[in-house]
C-alpha cells in the first residue's frame, strides 16, 4: 500500500500547553483509520492540522505528494469538521456546485443521492436541521472523491439509513485505494468499518491497532 499521509514529529503548542507532542504516523491507500481517545487527547488539533486549519509549531506533514503548498494540500483532501459552517443563503445544490467549481470537478448527482438530500436540494441551507446540514457538509467533502478523507465526528446526527449509506460508500472508496481518517467516540462504528485504529492520549499515539486488535479499544479507553 502506498503512503498517502505522512505526519512527522508534529508538535502544537498553545502557550505553555502542548496539545500535540512530536506526533508521527502514516496513512496508506486502502485504509479506514479510526482516531480515538479521551477528551483533550489532541485528536481535534491533529485533525485541524491535517486539514490545513492550524499550523504545527514544528514538524512536517506530507499529503499525496504535497508538503508546503497549503492551498494544493487542501485540494488533496475532503474534510468534514465536527461543527460544519455552511453558506445558509445557498441551497444545498448551489453549495455543491460552488464546491465542485472550486475543486475543478465532481459528481453532484452522486453526492446528493449519497446523502439523501435530493428532495431538499433546492431549499436554502438556513432552513435545514442540524442533520441535514451535516449531510450537506459530507456531500461537499465527497463530491470530488478526493484520495484523502478527514472526518471529525462526521456521522453525528445522521439518521440510521443515511449513516449506513455513507459508510457503504466510504467502504467503496477505501477499496478503490482512498484513505479515510475518522475521529469518533462511537466505537461500534469503528468495529464495523475500520481497518486500523490510532489511540491518542496526552498528545501522542499510545496505541496503533490493526483490525484484529480492535477489542483492545475497550481496554484503553474506560479508565479515562
Amino acid at each position: 500500500m502506498s503512503v498517502l499521509v505522512d505526519v512527522s514529529n508534529i508538535t502544537k503548542k498553545y502557550g505553555r500547553i502542548q496539545a500535540v507532542k512530536e506526533l508521527s504516523f502514516k496513512l496508506h491507500s486502502g485504509e479506514f483509520v479510526g482516531l480515538v481517545g479521551p477528551n483533550g487527547a489532541g485528536k481535534s488539533t491533529t485533525i485541524k492540522i491535517l486539514a490545513g486549519q492550524l499550523f504545527p509549531s514544528s514538524g512536517t506533514i506530507w499529503i499525496d505528494g504535497v508538503q508546503e503548498d497549503l492551498n494544493e494540500l487542501r485540494r488533496k483532501i475532503g474534510y468534514v469538521p465536527e461543527f460544519p459552517e455552511l453558506y445558509g443563503y445557498l441551497t444545498a445544490r448551489e453549495m455543491l456546485e460552488f464546491v465542485r467549481d472550486l475543486r475543478g470537478g465532481g459528481d453532484l448527482d452522486w453526492a446528493l443521492a449519497l446523502t439523501g438530500l435530493g428532495a431538499d436540494a433546492d431549499r436554502q441551507i438556513r432552513e435545514y436541521s442540524q442533520g441535514m446540514r451535516r449531510k450537506t457538509a459530507i456531500a461537499c467533502a465527497l463530491i470530488a472523491k478526493p484520495k484523502v478523507l478527514i472526518l471529525d465526528e462526521a456521522l453525528n446526527g445522521l439518521d440510521p439509513p443515511s449513516s449506513s449509506r455513507v459508510l457503504k460508500e466510504l467502504e467503496k472508496l477505501r477499496e478503490a485505494g482512498h484513505v479515510i481518517l475518522l475521529s469518533t467516540h462511537v466505537l461500534e462504528t469503528l468495529e464495523r468499518v475500520a481497518t486500523r485504529v490510532l489511540m491518542m492520549e496526552e498528545g501522542v499515539v499510545k496505541a496503533d491497532l490493526s483490525a484484529d486488535d480492535l477489542k483492545k479499544m475497550y481496554e484503553f479507553l474506560p479508565a479515562h
